[in-house]
């Protein structure tokens, strides 16, 4: 087993690698470009198996220890406990929230006002994300093998440097490096699809998403900064520390008389508002969702598979780090029913569009706000039940509409179409990559045995035991269960269109179409495979987050107490 200083030492490498690629690939083009990109991603690969493995232990060691605590010595424990954080934050065996790494400082030697920081850390919420992160990188630097034609040394540099981008923001637990992290993949973003999209609105697309998320962006960033001066206006602390933060208004809420506990609510009110609002956007909800169609449609397949299985979790992620245990009172008051009547109506909302869609990419994109929508209102259902069953169902979602997207690549690069009209018996001519599509299909629907089943009925379970005088829960399970029956709907009508009946095959077919490659065997097969295990054995994966998810149960349960 790894030690907790040898992971903490290796941790670091997880955005030092991506970053060091970025910069190497620069000057590669042709050939060494694709090899040296595929060497780095199975480094970072090998890097992130070794991490998660090892930090797992660490995670589930401390929720071991807390177990055999007694339940108000649980309820003023810290609400986030990052584990193997590089920079030894631990004083005498106590939790200080802090490194030594700091970026910039405020004040030196001002003891109540802390520095902004490389804070970089694991627990229960980011660790499988991270693993994520890892795992979806050498899918796409395959998926971009063939799709990506020029300017290869370039492409992959942007790529990597996306990579460590997404990286950074689940691994941080300061504010300030989260939010630099969450906004510089914005960059990345542009050129990739303005320079390498395959259709002809590239530009208009990648300027739109641009232009979206960092106007959401800018919202957070006033949101991050209200919170980090009025919990210094209130304790004489400055900290950009997520931890120590979260620490402060728990504590300070708990302390505080009527009135200090109403002006810390009314401040809360306003706060979560900007906060949300910029990762409403990255998700994204209905009604700031329009950015979405066309950047998946006119993405390079590989920064398609980026965009909707790790970009789009960093609003969820965001909203769970962030808005959760910094304004908890505010989550109940106004998250559960605003981000609670998006999220419904998104579910409906993308499934809808998505039946409608006669383009490949574009379904499955509108199929993306429909279960991130899900996603989103078991988040702000805040409890036990919701918050394992939404970080679960990151990584679930992740992983079967990147796999889905993957094979929609692999199906257009065949026939430069992705109109689903144009196809149909492509089993035919195809019949390992339908089998794929339909092995994916089935996971994406929640098929019980595969992955998105066991979260799904988590959320579900959240829901219904929302708690919340102002709505009805049982309101929200009934439609998120509606949406996942329209997802089987649209989904299995486009299997049906497509790849079964008589053959057809579309005009602009690239050569002689042959089945899946050695190479695209082995993007797609872990995929698959993950998403069968996942669905067999998500209770191990459902251990390690245990701990933290029940800590912001608890915040949330103190907050519930409040409003009596």
């Amino acid at each position: 087993m790894l030690t907790s200083d040898l992971i903490r030492t290796l941790l670091p490498g997880l955005l030092l690698l991506p970053i060091a690629a970025g910069v190497a690939l620069r000057f590669l083009d042709g050939q060494k470009a694709r090899m040296a990109a595929l060497s780095f991603a199975i480094a970072q690969l090998l890097l992130t198996i070794v991490i998660v493995a090892g930090g797992m232990f660490e995670v589930q060691d401390t929720a071991g220890l807390e177990a055999l605590t007694n339940i108000r010595e649980k309820r003023s424990g810290p609400v986030f406990a990052p584990r193997c954080v590089p920079g030894d934050p631990m004083t005498n065996g106590k939790q200080t929230f802090t490194t030594k790494f700091d970026v910039m400082p405020f004040s030196s030697g001002h003891p109540k006002i802390k520095a902004a920081q490389f804070f970089i850390g694991i627990d229960g919420l980011n660790i499988w994300l991270i693993g994520l992160a890892g795992v979806m990188l050498l899918p796409v630097v395959l998926l971009s093998w063939d799709t990506v034609t020029d300017r290869l040394g370039a492409y992959y540099s942007w790529l990597f440097l996306l990579q460590a981008g997404v990286t950074g923001a689940f691994l941080s637990f300061d504010l300030l490096f989260f939010y630099v992290c969450f906004e510089l993949t914005l960059v990345p973003l542009l050129f990739l699809i303005g320079g390498w999209g395959p259709g002809p609105n590239r530009r208009d697309a990648a300027r739109k998403l641009f232009l979206y998320t960092l106007a959401g962006g800018l919202m957070t960033l006033v949101g991050l900064a209200g919170t980090v001066l009025y919990v210094y206006d209130r304790t004489g602390e400055l900290t950009f520390s997520i931890p120590k933060l979260a620490e402060l208004i728990d504590v300070n809420m708990k302390r505080a008389d009527e009135a200090g506990q109403a002006s810390w609510q009314n401040a809360q009110m306003y706060l979560f508002l900007a906060m949300a609002f910029g990762f409403m956007v990255k998700i994204p909800l209905v009604p700031f969702h329009s950015w979405l169609p066309g950047a998946y449609s006119e993405a390079p397949p590989g920064v398609t598979v980026m965009l909707s299985a790790l970009l789009a979790k960093m609003g969820t992620f965001g909203l769970l780090r962030i808005c959760l245990p910094l304004a908890p009172d505010a989550t109940l008051s106004v998250g559960m029913p605003l981000l609670g009547f998006l999220g419904a109506f998104g579910i409906v909302y993308g499934a809808m569009c998505a039946y409608m869609q006669t383009d490949f990419r574009r379904l499955v994109a509108y199929s993306s706000i429909s279960h991130l929508g899900f996603c989103a209102l078991a988040i702000v259902s805040f409890n036990s039940f919701g918050i394992s069953g939404s970080v679960l169902h990151m990584v679930n979602h992740g992983l079967s509409t990147g796999a889905m997207f993957v094979l929609v690549g692999m199906l257009t690069r065949r026939y430069a179409s992705s109109q689903i009209a144009d196809f149909s018996g492509i089993w035919l001519k195809l019949p390992m990559l339908t089998f794929f599509m339909i092995f994916i299909a089935l996971a994406t629907v929640g098929l019980p045995g595969l992955n998105n089943f066991v979260s799904e009925v988590l959320m579900m379970g959240g829901l219904i035991d929302m708690r919340n005088t102002k709505v009805t829960g049982i309101v929200f399970a009934a439609v998120a269960g509606f949406g996942i029956f329209l997802s089987a709907w649209y989904t299995l009508t486009m299997i049906r269109t497509a790849f079964f009946g008589p053959l057809k095959e579309p005009q602009a077919a690239v050569g002689e179409v042959k089945d899946l490659t050695g190479r695209e065997r082995f993007a797609i097969g872990p995929l698959a495979l993950l998403c069968l295990l996942l669905g067999v054995m998500a209770q191990p994966v459902l251990d390690v987050m245990k701990r933290d998810s029940d800590r912001l149960a608890q915040v949330a349960d103190d907050a519930r107490l409040r409003v009596k």
